[in-house]
């Protein structure tokens, strides 16, 4: 940046708010929602009558000309000429208490902010029924800025209330006056705002913002895209705020996003929609056109913007289509992830979800063929972390290679192709096993494991009722119906002189058990314990079992290091043998 790219402006409180009501300034409650706890708004208050300062706002002009309206039917008197970039929790508490509205919290809830008063000393107070019942406190100043009741009359029945439960002089009823008239005039309190130029691009925005609050929140450029959405097209966040509510609490009978692999965040859907309807993964593109920006000339057009919203529009109705939802989710089952414990990655969901709509709406792939060339990338991306490191360049790169698709065919086998080309012969010898060495609980080659335990139909280890029975969500209990157990136990282990929690915990230790077997077993040696559970089977059906959970012919009295090795090519081959399920 060079040059000065900032004016200085100074505000009253209640310019402030009044220009928040017509819409000159934006303060869209989905850009953060609101985090402050009560405490703090009360402590604001407090500083603000106090005269201390409060602090510099930060706003950025949206390089529209004024008198715009909104996208949609539901809107303010025009498009914010400003768009907040710091300072959004302190307006958002100073409007919510001066105006008397509710805040949004960050599980989407509601709640107004009641903030208490006592003017004998001049004391703020989160309100609760303590204070409530004390007649020496004004419990909600909301009610004086209300308008509802004059000021004068407001006064005169709070010293009422007080004379009531205890005698007040003359001087301390001017006293109490001039207390509660000092609170009534912080809506002249006096705010510095730094107004950036609406030439100043995201990134350098997001500098500023860095330099100038080291303890905020880092902004992203998902936060400037719902800030634009709130003022130029205040339904469709609403819409979207209102999915991603409803898809946290499970539904008593209605319609319902509600599932058990993802409650999305309102920025994780955008990133669904901006791949839909613009076939870019990288956000910052989608600020630049949805801002109505000409990335040619860098200039600002009003139609170029309602283009572009008309086309998000368009593509966030058919992301937030609960048929498509739920039928999306349809493919994950298919390929064995069955609950939200074995996603690693809720980019790879969406990203997915991506695909799936593209493949749906834009190449008409028919429905069943779709779910399983769907399931088959899922499966491919999420054990191979395709999505992690760079994922947005990774998913530019894939949508880009669907620019020269023409039909369905050609995006199953584009899908297919590269799903084949991730995963070569050397992948699941190799680099799979490889991949293993690990002690983290949730890694993904863990949870492809546990899926193709799912597509196999196998059962639990000493166990006939099957994997996918137990991983079922939905059921709660004391104790998990399913658990990791210790092949070679932690106590076992010690014993040997393996003691550090990286070698004790590799996943290639432990396998899936009911909860009441991981007891019995509790620290004997496999020689010990396997034996007397191998007798409940025949030959073949302990043969299958050794087979599904990767136990090694005489695993039991291998040495801890060879049994680990061999149990983890083991582990890989029945990755493989699930995964080729989703090719029948």
């Amino acid at each position: 940046m060079s040059g000065t790219l900032f004016k200085e402006v100074s505000y009253s409180l209640s310019k402030l708010l009044e220009d928040i009501e017509m819409g000159e300034i934006g303060l869209p409650d989905i850009q953060r929602p609101f985090v402050w706890k009560n405490p703090k708004v009360r402590d604001l208050f407090d500083s603000m009558y106090k005269g201390f300062p409060v602090g510099y706002l930060l706003f950025w002009a949206n390089g529209l000309p004024n008198g715009h309206r909104q996208v949609g039917a539901e809107t303010k008197q025009k498009v914010a000429r400003l768009l907040i970039v710091d300072g959004q929790q302190r307006l958002t508490s100073l409007f919510a208490v001066l105006k008397g509205q509710e805040v949004v919290r960050e599980d989407y809830s509601r709640e107004r902010i009641h903030i208490a008063f006592r003017p004998r000393d001049a004391t703020f107070e989160v309100a609760d029924a303590a204070v409530r019942k004390d007649p020496e406190f004004i419990s909600d100043i909301s009610e004086l800025w209300s308008g509802e009741v004059p000021r004068n009359r407001f006064v005169k029945e709070f010293i009422t209330k007080l004379r009531d439960s205890r005698e007040v002089t003359e001087d301390e009823e001017d006293f109490l006056c001039e207390q509660i008239d000092q609170l009534y005039d912080l809506q002249s309190y006096p705010f510095t705002a730094l107004e950036l130029s609406p030439t100043v691009n995201e990134e350098d925005v997001a500098e500023v913002f860095v330099r100038i609050n080291s303890r905020g929140t880092p902004l992203n450029q998902a936060d400037f895209i719902l800030t634009l959405m709130s003022v130029f097209w205040d339904e469709g966040r609403a819409e979207m705020e209102q999915f991603c509510r409803l898809a946290r609490t499970p539904s008593t009978g209605a319609p319902s996003p509600f599932n058990y692999h993802l409650q999305p965040d309102p920025d994780q859907l955008l990133r669904v929609s901006i791949a839909l309807g613009f076939r870019r993964a990288r956000l910052q593109h989608a600020y630049n056109v949805l801002r109505g920006k000409d990335l040619a000339t860098g200039e600002f057009s009003e139609d170029r913007r309602d283009e572009q919203f008309q086309i998000l529009g368009e593509t966030q109705s058919y992301v937030l289509d609960l048929q498509n939802w739920h039928d999306f989710f349809k493919a994950l089952l298919r390929a064995g992830y069955r609950q939200k414990s074995m996603i690693t990655s809720s980019l790879n969901v969406l990203y997915t979800y991506a695909l799936y709509l593209i493949g749906k709406r834009d190449f008409g792939v028919d429905h069943h063929t779709l779910r399983n060339v769907i399931a088959r990338w899922y499966f491919m991306s999420a054990l191979t972390g395709r999505y992690t490191g760079s994922p947005e360049s990774v998913m530019e790169e894939d949508l880009a290679r669907l620019r020269d698709i023409r039909d369905a065919d050609g995006f199953v086998e584009l899908l297919d192709g590269l799903v084949k080309a991730a995963m070569p012969d050397d992948y699941w010898t190799i680099t799979l096993p490889s991949d293993m060495e690990t002690s983290s609980a949730r890694t993904p080659p863990l949870f492809a494991y546990y899926a193709s335990l799912n597509l196999l139909g196998a059962r639990v280890l000493f166990s006939k009722l099957k994997v996918a029975e137990l991983l079922a969500p939905g059921t709660q209990a004391k104790k998990s119906a399913l658990e990791r157990h210790h092949l070679f136990p932690r106590n076992y282990l010690k014993t040997l002189g393996i003691d550090e929690t990286r070698e004790i915990n590799q996943i290639a230790n432990f396998a899936l058990v009911e909860w009441m077997d991981n007891i019995d077993v509790s620290d004997s040696p496999p020689s010990e314990y396997y034996p007397q559970y191998a007798q409940r089977y025949s030959a073949d059906q302990l043969s299958e079992m050794c087979y599904w959970h990767a136990l090694p012919e005489g695993w039991e009295h291998m040495e801890y290091a060879d049994f680990l090795a061999a149990r983890k090519s083991a582990m890989a081959g029945v990755i493989r043998d699930g995964f080729r399920k989703l090719w029948e």
